[in-house]
């Protein structure tokens, strides 16, 4: 007798839903992939592209695209759901109508709601009967996963049978699957990242290197583990691919679309202005007003988040913004303790590296 063919359903038609889709489709799941547009479901449907997210990258044949959220959400017990979190609640209430109490949701979202810092995953248990829900993160940038590129990703929930759901339709000879019981580490550490990768992107567009990426990362992933500490969160999530494996991919890639939004932003575009050349979202926009405006009540020291506000939202230029945090008195590197040093470096700190960058000047070690 045959083997049932496993089902799964992806709530989400942008690169990223895209992209799970077809890695389902690869693997031989029977795939829906829901989205409003019907003019995208006949797209996928007869030519086997997402050209609006994906260009022409040819989506595997297995996927069937369909605008019918009731047909979507009756094919499948586990359900995927990629929307940006800006949409997230809407479409949640509207999946609540369809989907039954033992079904599985999987929040594919890397952001929050501002006013409350809300997760995604904690949307869908607001939004629906579903109580077994979770959430997907990690290094995963879609074009290199519609590559087939050897990737890993992250399912997180409090519930084994969850995470088995997970790795049952993610789990793919390109990708690993690995399971974590913080839900809270790795939401908030896949929401925080874009904040740094807005800041990392700008780097790269002043022509910095390898030294300040280094600093970035590094000052970085102990800013987001205090906040997500604050929170609840497990401090080994940072160590593991949903932290630091997710951080060191969406900064140091161009593909990632809130490194693509620090570029221009360094380039002298205002927010506005960057945004506007944009088709995909960058969730670090509103993740940096959430987080700011959090970061105050919980009494969490959040420099890099701080200095990316000020260039989204203040209009400040990102040398400006740099040449401050670089002025901030020293510190011990765990502790945060400053340093009683007895004079503090003065000078245009983010001048003179703009200097040896363009000029190319041997600065010494």
């Amino acid at each position: 007798m045959a083997a049932t063919q496993k089902r799964a359903t992806v709530i989400g038609g942008g690169s990223w839903g895209t992209a799970l889709a077809h890695l389902m489709a690869t693997a031989g799941i029977d795939v829906r992939l829901w989205m409003r547009s019907e003019e995208r479901v006949a797209e996928i449907n007869e030519q086997h592209t997402n050209t609006r997210y994906l260009k022409d990258k040819p989506i595997h044949e297995g996927v069937v695209a369909t605008s019918d959220l009731a047909l979507a959400a009756k094919h499948a017990g586990t359900l995927v759901v990629a929307i940006p979190s800006r949409a997230f609640r809407e479409v949640a209430f509207e999946l609540g109508e369809h989907v039954t109490g033992d079904q599985i949701l999987l929040s594919a979202t890397k952001g929050f709601e501002a006013e409350h810092l809300t997760r995604m995953s904690q949307v869908l248990r607001e939004e629906t009967c579903v109580r077994k829900v979770g959430a997907i993160s990690g290094p995963n940038l879609a074009d290199e996963v519609m590559a087939g590129q050897p990737s890993a990703t992250v399912v997180a929930s409090p519930f084994d049978e969850v995470i088995a759901a997970g790795a049952e339709v993610l789990a793919n000879p390109t990708l690993r699957v690995y399971g974590n019981h913080d839900v809270v580490g790795v939401e908030i550490f896949g929401a925080l990242k874009n904040i740094i990768a807005i800041a990392a992107g700008a780097c790269a567009g002043l022509g910095l290197g390898a030294n300040s990426l280094s600093m970035l990362l590094t000052r970085a992933l102990a800013e987001i583990s205090r906040f997500s500490e604050a929170l609840g969160a497990d401090r080994m999530t940072a160590l593991g691919l949903a932290g630091i494996g997710d951080l060191i991919a969406t900064c140091s890639s161009p593909l990632s679309r809130n490194n693509t939004l620090g570029r221009r932003l360094a380039a002298g575009l205002s927010l506005d202005e960057a945004l506007a050349e944009m088709v995909k979202v960058a969730e670090g926009v509103n993740t940096t007003y959430a987080v700011c405006m959090h970061a105050e009540r919980l009494g969490v020291d959040m420099p890099i988040a701080r200095g990316v506000h000020r260039v989204l939202f203040g209009g400040e230029k990102v040398e400006t913004v740099i040449g401050s945090l670089m002025s901030r008195a020293n510190r011990f590197e765990h502790s945060e303790r400053p340093i009683d040093a007895p004079e503090r470096i003065t000078g245009s700190v983010i001048e003179t590296a703009l200097a040896v960058t363009a000029g190319g000047r041997d600065a010494g070690a």
